[in-house]
């Protein structure tokens, strides 16, 4: 079946298959371990039962989200020794540590306080329960820091020397490894569409609950207030990341330019000011951009902040040396739509509330409702945008894509990405699945812990939820302290 298949397209093709179900769950858990930490700091700080019975109801698809996140990563690590052996010994002295780090200072992190976020709220007490909740939060941004400085040194790879004798990349000055020129600004970017992607999730799960509630005799308080923060969040930090992104877009036309061409479409140089295009057909075997719609000037203004500034073709490049323009120029357009497609709700839910409509306006709950994926598919497009437009190389500049790859068949890799597709659909498949279950049911006063599922019910008639967590559950001594009522 996969004799005539070129086999290091296929291993691109599994590597980016895996590493995209892989990306949807970090981008979600980041910023979701961090509302947990926040819920969980409103409930004590508050003793409001609502911020309990939502950290209740989001620790539940965190677990799962979480992981996912972690079965479909390790797969990811195999494929650097099986596909890519010959990228993994070249730049393994530069990027093995960071990687090492990752393990040992975020990931460790993040598992080791994950029992006691979960399991842990009336065996360890409140402080040391926040601590956790808020060591997560931490581990997962750690996480991203160190996958996205490796990430971010093979688009801007510095600090290293190339053995000549080995071709392997070594290091020189460890700190110019991790923060090289694109690691900030890629940083940014990155956990802020995570907390972006987040924030839309939760504010289409709550948008789902208000519209269901009209027919129902309304929504509850915790339904209310999940809806209003995340919407704080959209109308707060969607400008933010509009403005980051276009910092890294400048960082990128600096250290990246024939990755900011493709984006824009520009097949041809101009000297006197370039257009943005809105619309077109790259055709690269043509070097042309096809039924082009674009507005003269204004990719010369937002990448150069001037009208007349010159910018450089694709035609300056020589072909070899091009990414798939159309993959890029479409990818990043859809990332940008959808960035300013949140910017508009975050603006429209400001007016919402101003006028104290916010949870009685259908019209913005149904556009919430629609935007609820639009993070993971914003996240999705922006990691397209900037993968395939460092090809074709795989260390920007050294060290290229087909000379990265081991000794490949293409049948094993047909055979194995063949593998990947059906397990990755019917596990993951199956996993998001229950998550939305979990998400069609609105959170309520009575929803039950993850503790209450392992130690029984731990709520009293005719008490409060705060009471009840003010109160010990079991002060009985003896072989009989572990009982529940």
């Amino acid at each position: 079946m996969f004799e005539n298949v070129d086999a290091i397209l296929l291993a691109r093709i599994q590597f980016a298959f895996t590493v995209s179900f892989h990306f949807l769950f970090p981008a979600f858990t980041i910023g979701l371990a961090s509302y947990l930490a926040v819920l969980n700091g409103m409930w004590l700080r508050t003793k409001d039962a609502q911020y309990l019975d939502l950290f209740r109801y989001w620790v539940k698809i965190f677990a799962l989200a979480f992981a996912m996140g972690v079965v479909s990563g390790i797969v990811m690590s195999y494929q650097f020794g099986t596909n890519w052996s010959v990228f993994s010994d070249r730049a393994g002295p530069v990027i093995g540590a960071p990687m090492a780090y990752e393990v040992l200072s975020a990931f460790f992190l993040e598992a080791g306080f994950l029992g006691i976020m979960l399991f842990g709220r009336e065996r360890v007490g409140p402080v040391l329960h926040m601590v956790a909740c808020v060591a997560v939060a931490v581990g997962t941004a750690m996480s991203a820091f160190w996958i996205l400085s490796v990430n971010s040194w093979m688009h801007t790879p510095a600090g290293f020397e190339i053995d000549p004798e080995t071709g392997q990349f070594l290091p020189t000055d460890f700190w110019a490894v991790i923060f090289n020129p694109s690691f900030p600004y890629r940083l940014a970017h990155t956990v802020t569409a995570a907390y972006l992607t987040t924030a839309f999730i939760v504010g289409g799960v709550a948008a789902w609950h208000l519209l269901r509630a009209r027919t129902s005799g309304g929504p509850g308080t915790a339904t209310r207030t999940m809806f209003s923060m995340a919407m704080w969040m959209a109308a707060l930090v969607a400008p933010v990341q509009i403005f980051l992104g276009d910092l890294h877009g400048l960082n990128t036309l600096e250290h990246q330019p024939v990755k900011v061409m493709a984006m824009e479409g520009h097949f041809n140089s101009y000297p006197e000011g370039a257009p943005l295009y809105l619309f077109g057909l790259p055709n690269q075997a043509e070097q042309r951009l096809d039924y082009a719609i674009g507005i003269p000037k204004l990719s010369s203004l937002i990448l150069l902040h001037d009208l007349n500034a010159p910018l450089d073709g694709l035609n300056t490049v020589p072909v070899e040396d091009q990414p798939p323009v159309a993959i890029v120029f479409w990818a990043f357009r859809v990332m940008v739509v959808i960035g300013f497609a949140m910017l508009g709700l975050g603006i429209w839910s400001l007016w919402a509330r101003w006028r104290g409509r916010l949870f009685d306006w259908p019209a913005l709950h149904r556009a919430a409702l629609i935007m609820g994926p639009s993070g993971l598919v914003a996240v999705l497009a922006g990691w397209i945008t900037t993968e395939v437009g460092r090809q074709p190389f795989t260390v920007y500049g050294f060290l290229r894509t087909a000379d990265s790859a081991a000794p490949l068949d293409a049948a094993a890799v047909g055979a194995s990405l063949m593998a990947f597709v059906i397990v990755y659909f019917a596990v993951f498949g199956a996993g998001t699945f229950y998550i939305l279950r979990l998400m069609a049911k609105a959170p309520a006063v009575s929803e039950p812990s993850i503790t209450d599922s392992i130690d029984g019910p731990i709520r009293t008639a005719g008490t409060t939820p705060a009471q009840q967590f003010e109160t010990r559950r079991d002060d009985r001594p003896g072989p009989k302290a572990g009982h529940r009522d």
